[in-house]
C-alpha cells in the first residue's frame, strides 16, 4: 500500500501512473494533505507514504517508508505557469526520485499516455526532422534509446501509411460483436459467454441491423474508409449469421470504394470453413487469428478452449479458403511464461507466416480475473517483458515486416507497449486511424465507442453505447439517439 498525500489534486493521474509503474500491483490511497495532521489517521498500513507540495512556492517530494523513515526527496523552484510544462517538471522530478529509491529505470521514461506517437507526428507535421522528435523525448521525458527508436520508426511509418488517406467527407467504421467461446483470464472486454448467450445472439443482431440502418441514413454524405469488425469475436456467429450481418451494411453502406475491411477471427476455436467462405465471398481479404501463445499449458492456465494444433489447423484453413491478408496477436508477460517459451511461440508463427503480427505486453485489467488472482497468476518481470519484446521485434523483422502502429495501457507487464508490425502494403489502417485519431470512426454495437474528430477545433466528442447486451437489445433506439446529435465534421 503507497499513501499519497498531496496539497493540489491537479496531478493526481499522471502521479498514480508513474507510482503504478515502479510500483507495479501495489494499491495507492490519495488523501489530502489535511489528513496528515490526524492523530487517528493510520499509517501501519503503508509500505510507502509519498507527499507532493507544489504551488507558487515550487515544488517539494518527500518519499518515507511506512515507519515514516526518509527515502529520499526531491525539489524545484519556480514552476512553470504552463500547466504542459509544469506537469512535465513534476513528473521528471518524480521519476528522479523514485528511480534513486528503487535502482528501476523505465524504458518510457516519464511518459505515462497511451499513444506516444503523437508525440513525434506532431512535430514530423511541424517541420521537425526525426532527430529533432528523438532529442525532444530523451531530453523531456527521459526516454530510452530504444523505445526512442521504436517510437520515431514507427511514427514515420504512420505517416507514409496516411498521406494517402483523405479525410474530407470520410469516416471508419466499427461493428462490435460482443460474444466469446469463453472469457480469458486477463480479459476486460464487454464480452458474453457464447454458451450462455446464444439464444440472444439473433435478438442483438436484429437490434444491431436497426442502428446500422438509422446510422447509415445519418452518415449518407460521407465515403467509408475502413470497417473493422471485432469484439469480443465476431466468429463466435456462425455462418448464417455472419452472412446476414455482411448482407445489411453492404445494404445500407456502401462498401465498393473502402481501403479495407478487417474481421477479427480471434478464437482458432471459433473458425470453419463455412464461415471463411462467406466472410471471403462478401470480399474480406483480411482477418486476424489470435493463437496469443503457442505454449498449451499457458493456453490452459488463460482459459483458451483450443489448442495449439487448432492455431495451425485454422491458419491453414483460411489460406486455403483464398485469405492472403492474416494478422496473428501474441501476448508478452503471460503468466509462468519464459523467454524460452515466447522463442517457441515466436518460431511456430514464423513458421505459419502471418503478413502482419501484432505483439501485446500483458495488461493486468482491474475488472479481469487476472488481477482478481494476482498472486496464484504473477506477471513476469519487466526485464524479462522487455526482453521478449526484442525477440518479437527481431523475428517480425526476420519476416520481413515493420513496425506500423503502436500503443500503451495502464497497468502494462513492463511499463512497456503493444507493436503491430506489417509486411509492406499489409498495414491496417484502422488501427492507425484509431490510434493518431486523424478521423471520426461510428461505433456500432455494444460497448462501441464512437469518436468525432473536429480538426479545426483540435478536439474529439466521444459517444458511448451502452456495455450490456441486455441493456442494448432494450435501448438501441436511444442507442441510435445519441448519435442523431453528431455535429458531423
Amino acid at each position: 500500500m503507497i499513501y499519497l498525500f498531496l496539497n493540489k489534486e491537479r496531478y493526481e493521474n499522471d502521479i498514480r501512473a508513474l507510482l503504478m509503474a515502479f510500483y507495479h500491483g501495489e494499491k495507492i490511497l490519495a488523501r489530502n494533505m489535511e489528513n496528515m495532521a490526524d492523530e487517528n489517521f493510520e499509517y501501519a498500513a503503508a509500505d510507502r507514504i509519498l507527499t507532493v507540495i507544489y504551488g507558487d512556492g515550487g515544488l517539494k517530494l518527500e518519499l518515507r517508508s511506512g515507519s515514516k523513515e526518509l527515502l529520499g526527496e526531491k525539489g524545484y523552484a519556480g514552476l512553470p505557469e504552463d500547466r504542459k510544462e509544469g506537469k512535465n517538471v513534476l513528473k521528471s522530478c518524480l521519476y528522479e526520485l523514485l528511480t534513486e529509491v528503487t535502482g528501476k529505470v523505465l524504458p518510457w521514461g516519464t511518459l505515462t499516455g497511451i499513444r506516444p506517437t503523437k508525440i513525434p507526428m506532431a512535430m514530423y507535421e511541424d517541420g521537425k526532422s526525426r532527430e529533432e522528435a528523438a532529442a525532444y523525448l530523451r531530453e523531456t521525458y527521459k526516454v530510452s534509446e530504444e523505445k526512442i527508436r521504436l517510437c520515431t520508426r514507427v511514427a514515420e511509418n504512420e505517416r507514409r501509411i496516411l498521406e494517402s488517406v483523405d479525410y474530407n467527407k470520410s469516416l471508419s467504421l466499427y461493428i462490435g460483436i460482443p460474444f466469446c467461446p469463453t472469457i480469458c483470464l486477463y480479459c476486460s472486454f464487454s464480452s458474453y459467454p457464447l454458451n450462455v448467450w446464444e439464444k440472444e445472439v439473433d435478438h442483438y443482431l436484429e437490434a444491431l441491423f436497426k442502428e446500422i440502418q438509422q446510422v447509415s441514413e445519418m452518415m449518407k454524405d460521407y465515403r467509408l474508409t475502413t470497417v473493422y469488425m471485432g469484439g469480443g469475436t465476431p466468429t463466435s456467429l456462425n455462418a448464417r449469421q455472419m452472412d446476414r450481418l455482411l448482407c445489411c451494411l453492404e445494404r445500407y453502406f456502401d462498401l465498393n470504394g473502402i481501403r479495407e475491411f478487417t474481421i477479427e477471427a480471434g478464437r482458432p476455436d471459433s473458425l470453419d470453413m463455412d464461415k471463411l467462405r462467406v466472410m471471403k465471398a462478401h470480399g474480406i481479404e483480411r482477418i486476424s487469428i489470435n493463437p496469443q501463445t503457442l505454449n498449451q499449458r499457458t493456453l490452459d492456465v488463460i482459459g483458451r478452449r483450443h489448442s495449439v494444433e487448432d492455431v495451425e489447423r485454422a491458419f491453414h484453413m483460411a489460406r486455403q479458403a483464398g485469405f492472403s491478408n492474416i494478422n496473428m496477436d501474441l501476448i508478452l508477460g503471460l503468466p509462468g511464461e519464459t523467454s524460452e517459451d515466447v522463442m517457441h511461440t515466436l518460431s511456430g508463427v514464423r513458421a505459419m507466416g502471418p503478413e502482419s503480427l501484432t505483439v501485446h505486453s500483458l495488461a493486468v485489467k482491474r475488472a479481469s480475473r487476472l488481477n482478481q488472482n494476482l498472486e496464484q497468476y504473477p506477471p513476469a518481470p519487466q526485464e524479462a517483458v522487455n526482453r521478449m519484446i526484442g525477440m518479437a521485434l527481431e523475428t517480425a523483422e526476420a519476416m520481413g515486416m515493420e513496425p506500423y502502429y503502436m500503443y500503451r495501457q495502464k497497468n502494462m507487464a513492463g511499463n512497456l507497449e503493444n507493436v503491430g508490425y506489417a509486411k509492406p502494403g499489409k498495414e491496417c489502417l484502422y488501427n492507425i486511424l484509431i490510434m493518431e485519431e486523424k478521423q471520426s470512426i461510428i461505433a456500432l454495437g455494444a460497448g462501441g465507442s464512437t469518436k468525432i474528430v473536429y480538426p479545426e477545433e483540435k478536439r474529439i466528442e466521444r459517444i458511448e453505447n451502452v456495455k450490456s447486451v441486455k441493456d442494448y437489445i432494450e435501448r438501441i433506439d436511444e442507442m441510435i439517439e445519441r448519435k442523431h446529435n453528431i455535429k458531423k465534421q
